[in-house]
């Protein structure tokens, strides 16, 4: 018997997660002990000589794959945040093998078989509140993953679950190694003109990790936003521009195979299942339901949007040639940025550089946790000494105002050559009732901010200090969760309605009061000047109709590409993705323009926001009007933010989303709200 120092990191649940202890050599073992256990306990389920009760059963269906939940997401995490060549290897060799044991659940003609003698009884028949949801969506999830297929189609679908988990995967190593195989030094110091002295100064620290002289940029975050935004030198920031919107659409890490494959597999999935087309399917589990209402959502938004979208171009464009004369070329966009920058601070004499003294990390994310403080009630420590995949990560623990443990979290907030890039947040551990309290929860929040250079902290920009707080918001969607069904807790939410406790913390961000609990200067402690702060409200709606169409754009191509779109008729995904966009576009873009290819969000996973990329605006709709409430009776007012964490936070998906989100508002969701918050509604 080997002894517990022995005994495979991955194999228990341990919190915190043994991350020092975790080698590529153990998850292949580690996963095929959970998979044996997982199976034979679904076998034990389905086989049961008992009569069906929801403890039995319904209770046994929501724990059983705990275990096997949990090494996955750490192996699925660590893949992203500290890939090796060993570690990506045993994913890669584990995932279809999980897949193909996930898909199974639902395809179980025994175990479908006792959820339907189940729904004869009277238990079952006398069920309510979140227990009758729980087996209401059971019954739903199981027929919309093929419960009902004949032999032959269920083989089917299992194939291609298993291949989409295959594709979708090669498809965000694809990015991740794209961006990284791209690098851009400068040794001529004459062509950084423009860039921001912290830009520079990251630029060289940069290099000097690298062993080389000169300044090192890169397609991270923070080094292509500064140099598209600041750069004078309209050549390079061609040149990167170019390299960014066509990653992963050549060469050793083309994506354009995998990206027509992926939508094949989701048309004949769809298809399998009687669906017209893959948005359909995803959308019945929505809270928009059906094509032509999200449909209807984005055109309506889109006509709202389009008259301001071509003033304020116009108005960039003019802008320029005032600058450079009557005859000054068409932006194109390589420029945009560049533009836009000069115009608001012409417009508004506002720099968002002038910012980011204000904004080191450690105040930021201390402020943070002080606002989640007055809103909820909580109290967020950091916990030295316990082992992360890397230095920089930190780990806190959560606990009520009555000293009552609510779960724990990671954060990894810097950018590196081993780590995906964009923001998330995701879950480790899901809590659940205990005999005694709650069984904490477990999860984490990622980004890719601007780090620290030399001795200065690492001081970030407005636009990342509202990424930290969206990540933020979704964490405390899970860890503030009080459902006793683990399926329905947290962020196991509708898609269009996940984005609402996330985007609404973003609010915080603009509110004088929030600010000056963390916007303090580095160097002398100063809060934002009064009038540095009324120029950054002013300059709040700037250009809002371009990002509004922005956004639009990509849920458009989504929304199109999994309902309308033919293979037969267009060939190529990303030509077919380039003219729809177009119409979106502040400049014309060029024809090898391929963004396609490395949007994550739509094909780094078997659904993800596929069919889904609306629900950032659908949702932007519920966070204006949620927060409504907070402007009308206080930024911080105690009772507002009890009944925002007891109707939203902690309810997860135990009633419908509508339902959850009239508790807190006492009414239907305002879509004016948005509009009037962009400055696009004529009431605004």
């Amino acid at each position: 018997m080997p002894s517990p120092s022995d005994r495979n990191p991955l194999c228990d649940i341990r919190l915190p997660v043994p991350f020092d202890e975790i080698r590529a050599e153990h998850v292949e073992p580690a996963i095929d002990e959970h998979l044996r256990e997982a199976t034979a306990r679904q076998r034990e389920l389905a086989n049961g000589s008992s009569p069906p009760t929801f403890r039995n059963t319904l209770l046994v269906l929501d724990t059983f794959t705990e275990r096997l939940d949990y090494a996955m997401a750490v192996v699925r995490h660590l893949e992203s945040v500290a890939t090796t060549e060993a570690l990506r290897s045993a994913y890669n060799s584990v995932q279809p093998k999980v897949n193909a044991f996930y898909a199974s659940i639902p395809l179980d003609e025994k175990l479908w078989g006792r959820l339907k003698e189940f729904a004869r009884t009277p238990e079952a028949g006398a069920l309510s509140g979140v227990h009758r949801r729980f087996f209401t969506k059971t019954l739903d999830n199981f027929r919309r993953h093929g419960a009902e297929l004949d032999a032959q189609r269920k083989a089917r679908l299992a194939e291609i679950e298993v291949e989409l988990g295959k594709c979708t995967t090669r498809f965000a190593e694809n990015v991740l190694d794209a961006t990284n195989s791209f690098e851009l030094v400068l040794q001529d110091e004459s062509m950084l003109a423009g860039l921001p002295p912290s830009a520079v100064a990251a630029a060289r620290q940069s290099a000097e990790a690298k062993g080389i002289s000169g300044w090192r940029f890169t397609l991270q975050a923070p080094s292509y936003t500064a140099l598209m935004t600041y750069l004078d030198n309209r050549a390079i920031r061609e040149q990167v521009w170019r390299a960014y919107n066509t990653r992963a659409s050549e060469g050793a890490f083309n994506n354009r195979p995998l990206l027509t494959r992926i939508l094949e597999l989701r048309r004949e999935k769809a298809t399998l299942l009687g669906y017209p087309s893959f948005a359909a399917y995803v959308l019945e589990d929505r809270m928009a339901r059906t094509v032509e209402r999200v449909q209807q959502f984005l055109e309506q938004l889109k006509a709202r949007t389009e008259k301001h979208f071509v003033r304020e171009n116009e108005e960039l464009q003019n802008f320029r040639r005032s600058l450079e004369g009557a005859d000054a070329d068409e932006l194109q966009p390589w420029d945009i940025a560049y533009y836009v920058e000069k115009q608001r601070a012409a417009l508004y004499e506002f720099d968002e550089e002038d910012l980011r003294p204000y904004f080191p990390l450690e105040r930021v994310v201390e402020g943070m946790f002080e606002i989640a403080r007055r809103l909820y009630g909580i109290f967020i420590t950091e916990l030295d000494g316990v082992p992360c995949w890397d230095p920089q990560v930190k780990y806190y623990k959560i606990t009520d105002q009555d000293g009552s443990l609510l779960g724990y979290f990671y954060a990894d907030w810097y950018p590196r050559e081993n780590k995906r890039s964009g923001a998330w947040m995701d879950f480790l551990i899901t809590g659940g009732p205990l005999v005694e309290g709650f069984k904490p929860h477990l999860g984490l929040v990622c980004g890719n901010l601007t780090p620290p250079v030399g001795a200065k902290p690492a001081l970030l920009t407005h636009r990342e200090v509202e990424t930290i707080f969206h990540e933020f918001g979704h964490l405390l969607h899970h860890c503030l969760s009080r459902v006793e069904i683990r399926s329905l807790a947290g962020t196991n939410v509708a898609w269009d309605f996940v984005e609402l406790p996330s985007q609404i913390m973003e609010n915080w961000c603009w509110e004088k009061e929030a600010l000056d609990l963390f916007a303090r200067h580095y160097e002398t402690g100063e809060t934002i000047p009064e009038d540095l702060y009324q120029k950054m409200r002013r300059a709040r709606t700037y250009r809002s109709a371009n990002s509004q169409m922005r956004q639009l754009g990509f849920a458009f191509v989504d929304m199109a590409l999994h309902t309308d779109y033919s293979p037969v008729e267009d060939p190529d995904p990303i030509a077919y993705s380039l003219r729809i966009l177009q119409e979106f576009s502040p400049a014309k873009l060029p024809e090898d323009y391929a963004m396609l290819a490395s949007f994550t969000h739509l094909f780094s996973d078997p659904d993800g926001y596929a069919a889904g990329y609306y629900s950032y605006k659908w949702a932007e709709v519920l966070d204006a009007d949620a927060f409504s409430r907070f402007q009308a009776e206080g930024t911080f007012n105690k009772e507002v933010g009890r009944q925002f964490r007891e109707a939203i936070l902690s309810r997860g998906e135990a009633e419908e989303p509508a339902v959850l989100f009239r508790s807190f508002m006492g009414r239907d969701p305002d879509p004016e709200a948005l509009l009037r918050r962009l400055g696009l509604s004529v009431s605004a």
